[in-house]
């Protein structure tokens, strides 16, 4: 039976016990038995003082990218500080007043642009700035710990969205990474890992037993998840990922695409792990939202051998030689200035025309490097 580190209170409690302790969660933190995390420490007589919430806030509400006002939790009562807000995404002094202790527990999607990587990034940080002992209840990797994809962040492309060098897909669980940006950066903060127990690296999420709680609104499900860090490279193309449909990061496609064509050129490249489907949607919200779009549906055939990366990347390049006169990278903007593909990517070359397969080609060597420099930072094994 796989345990994720809420489900041992016989091991938090100790830890936490008489101490004043700061929460930071969200939509996803939630046990075994579907209780929410904050509810699970109250019930064990933990005295939390304070909540802080990433982006999508508390109770995953809030749409990507969209500002977190500070609340309050309707259920507890408890204040909600938020560590997504216009102004900042970092923890202020005030917010350690009443804190003895700060303690992680969110679950994640395992790659490096899902923001809640960089929040646990900040919240060791500033633990250590503020001298705050930090407690992270592990959580397995819901794309498994053994495989990783894509290139290694450049440090001219990091932000909120990249905010540490790792590969996008990068193998690791919430507290193995605290452990190796600690080490690493020297942040010098006083971290206690609750191991999560009973998973082994190589099991993705249907085999831990455990329930699927969506992390973020656009990730309803185990695949949406799988192909995100793969697909999601097409939020920085005039390509909608299939936000405002009911299948986000599976759905993709533009109104200038024809879908059997796309289809078809896809098809053919006899990815593993997926097949394609011709499409045609109308998103109700984001890129191309109410206008008719056409393109394909991707069909999850086995998650194991599923490379969502190279997925994500074969769909670029198709509709970049398809149809080289509409398809187009989003310019700059947002907190960077930099354009979206780059943040994603991880470096330059895509948008200055280098194919996938020569992206890949160097990311190898990337996911390989970095492998070997995670692997003191393992709280895991098996395949």
């Amino acid at each position: 039976m796989v345990q994720n580190g809420i489900d041992r209170p016989e091991v938090w409690k100790k830890l936490l016990r008489g101490k004043q302790v700061g929460l930071v969660t969200a939509a996803s933190g939630y046990d075994a038995t579907l209780r929410r995390s904050v509810d699970c420490m109250l019930a064990e007589g933990v005295r939390i003082t304070a909540l802080f919430a990433p982006e999508h806030g508390l109770r995953g509400a809030a749409a990507a990218g969209e500002d977190v006002a500070a609340a309050s939790d309707p259920r507890t009562g408890l204040l909600v500080y938020s560590l997504y807000r216009k102004e900042s995404r970092r923890f202020s002094e005030n917010m350690f007043h009443d804190v003895d202790v700060m303690v992680y527990d969110i679950g994640d999607v395992g790659a490096r642009f899902f923001t809640y990587l960089s929040t646990l990034l900040n919240t060791v940080e500033d633990c250590a700035r503020f001298h705050t002992p930090l407690v992270v209840l592990d959580r397995i990797n819901p794309l498994g710990g053994c495989v990783a994809e894509g290139a290694s962040l450049r440090p001219d492309c990091r932000s909120f969205v990249g905010a540490y060098p790792l590969p996008i897909r990068y193998a690791l669980t919430p507290g193995e990474f605290a452990l190796m940006a600690n080490a690493q950066e020297r942040f010098g903060c006083e971290l206690t890992v609750v191991e999560a127990v009973g998973w082994r690296r190589g099991w993705l999420h249907p085999q831990t037993g455990l329930p699927w709680v969506p992390p973020s609104p656009a990730l309803q499900h185990f695949e949406n998840a799988l192909l995100y860090p793969g697909t999601c490279l097409a939020e920085g193309t005039n390509l909608s990922e299939g936000r405002g449909t009911a299948a986000p990061f599976l759905l993709l496609g533009a109104p200038y695409a024809d879908a059997d064509t796309l289809a078809h050129r896809l098809t053919s490249l006899a990815l593993p792990g997926v097949g394609f489907l011709p499409a045609a949607f109308t998103p109700s919200a984001g890129k191309h939202a109410g206008v008719a779009c056409e393109g394909v549906r991707i069909i999850l055939t086995d998650a194991h051998v599923c490379r969502p990366v190279t997925v994500g990347l074969a769909l670029l390049d198709a509709v970049r030689e398809l149809w080289p006169e509409a398809f187009a990278f989003l310019p700059p903007g947002g907190e960077s200035n930099l354009p979206t593909i780059d943040l994603l990517s991880g470096n330059h070359r895509l948008r200055e025309g280098q194919t996938g397969a020569a992206y890949l080609a160097g990311a190898a060597t990337d996911c390989e490097a970095f492998l070997a420099r995670s692997k003191p930072y393992r709280l895991y094994e098996g395949d």
